[in-house]
């Protein structure tokens, strides 16, 4: 009879186009599922408090998925290395199957764990990452990584077909007893005090989830995806970001419906949408050439920035208490839904870095802690990004305005009005700038500066020249 056989599940928390449980069960024996939780094996990034509910959520959802197969998930604690080998040996299992992760900490325990089987005579069968691109398959002309998005992105397109994404079994062999499994309250991922309420009113963990989420992008907004993606009051964009990130939806089964939609006429939007989910790649492809990025800008230089020590502005900041309202409505929405529009994040972080002149760190901790997608590459990314220390940065004179950011992409104040509905009250053009609006307008709209929305903790034109001034200070050396 062939051995059982286990899958480590660790961030792929799906049946469809899993490689290591595709080769599991292809092998013939016994399958069995596990889970194990080892947040001191993350280092300085274990999973913060929106993700842990995420993935109680969808720890749940995949065990009913399995159930519905004849099998379950068995969910241990750490250490990984010793858990996965004892679990084996108590099996007779001779192999273990896992899909590999980019994150330097991760790395480092495929390491560790694949040193631990060998050491214990089982076959380890590391699989390729979820990514479109294998990060050490494509280098530039001089054989280094790209560290530009466009070059990154033709050559991913041109040189690296994706592949087809692999069925999910319908059915294996349950092992003859199930090893014991620890409940899921028993990692206490969910919070001694419920503020998930937000998270549960607005997302839905689990691959069933994610491909929910998905269809309805493709159906609803696809096609004016270029027009809308930018504008926050309306639903243009997939949100599935999560569900990439917690491994619930593959990138090679996204990116093969979203090509199907194309062909069927979904035309300009899903291009666009496409470029997207490679700058995702991109954000993994970088994290794994420069693993140290997490904590350290790309360009070595800003290491010598001039930040500033500012605990009053960082916690108005985190509060949505800055007195700029479109940065004031994306931070509450973080806060309540666990998300925020991609254009907010972009307008929110340069008030951060630049506007208040504090470290970009401060804000990938705080965006680590309160999102559901907080992923590391991609978290690491687009701060470096805004803070213009990382690839492909944004220019360093670039600082956005957050007034004319968000009478241009709130025009009609939507999403002001729905997230700091103090100001709810307010006509346009006030709605972005409401410290300048007539008494009398104020008063009818129920608004006190400084009482029931603050006065702004920074006037934007002196901080921009400050910020330029810092910048140029670092391009002279």
């Amino acid at each position: 009879m062939t051995r059982p056989t286990l899958v480590w599940m660790r961030h792929s928390l799906r049946l469809g186009d899993h490689p290591a449980l595709h080769g599991a069960v292809s092998s013939g024996g016994p399958v069995v599922p596990v889970f194990v939780w080892a947040t001191e094996e993350e280092g300085n990034w274990a999973p913060g408090g929106a993700g842990r509910w995420w993935l109680h959520h969808s720890l749940a959802a995949l065990d009913t998925a399995l159930a519905a197969r004849g099998s379950r998930l068995v969910l241990r604690r750490g250490p990984t290395a010793e858990t996965l080998v004892d679990l084996a040996k108590t099996l007779g299992a001779g192999e273990v199957w896992w899909n590999r992760r980019v994150e330097p900490a991760a790395r480092q325990q495929d390491e560790a764990v694949a040193r631990a089987l060998q050491d214990a005579g089982i076959k380890a069968r590391p699989c390729a990452p979820d990514l479109l691109v294998p990060p050490e398959s494509l280098l530039n002309k001089s054989g280094g990584p790209f560290q530009v998005f466009t070059p990154f992105w033709k050559a991913a397109t041109t040189q690296i077909p994706v592949p087809e994404p692999l069925p999910a079994p319908t059915a294996w062999t349950p092992p003859e007893t199930w090893p014991e499994s620890l409940p899921l309250d028993a990692l206490d991922l969910l919070p001694a005090v419920d503020w998930a309420g937000g998270l549960r009113e607005h997302w839905r963990p689990g691959e069933a989830g994610a491909w929910d989420r998905l269809s309805g992008f493709l159906d609803a907004s696809a096609a004016g995806y270029s027009e809308g993606r930018d504008l926050p009051g309306v639903h243009g964009t997939a949100r599935i970001s999560p569900h990439l990130h917690f491994g619930e939806i593959s990138p090679r089964a996204v990116f093969h419906a979203v090509e199907a939609h194309a062909a069927a006429g979904a035309g300009q939007g899903v291009d666009a949408w496409l470029r997207q989910l490679y700058w995702r790649e991109f954000g993994h492809y970088m994290l794994h050439h420069f693993p140290h990025t997490p904590e350290a800008p790309l360009r070595g230089e800003f290491a010598a920035f001039p930040w500033r020590d500012d605990t009053p502005g960082l916690r108005a900041w985190r509060r949505g208490l800055t007195g700029y309202p479109i940065v004031d409505a994306g931070l509450r929405e973080l806060w309540r839904t666990g998300w925020m529009h991609n254009r907010v994040r972009m307008i929110a972080a340069s008030f951060l870095v630049k506007d208040l002149l504090l470290p970009w760190q401060a804000g990938a901790a705080w965006f680590w802690d309160t999102l559901v997608d907080a992923d590391l590459a991609n978290n690491t990314l687009g701060w470096q990004w805004t803070a213009g220390c990382g690839p492909d940065a944004a220019p360093y004179f670039r600082v956005f305005n957050p007034v004319l950011q968000g009478e241009k992409f709130d025009p009609g104040g939507a999403y002001v009005r729905r997230w700091v509905p103090e100001l709810a009250g307010l006509d346009n053009p006030w709605i972005h700038r409401p410290w300048e609006a007539p008494e009398l307008l104020l008063h009818a709209a129920g608004v006190v500066p400084g009482d029931t929305y603050p006065k702004p903790i920074v006037e934007h034109a002196g901080a921009r020249d400050r910020a330029l001034l810092a910048y140029r200070q670092i391009r002279r050396g």
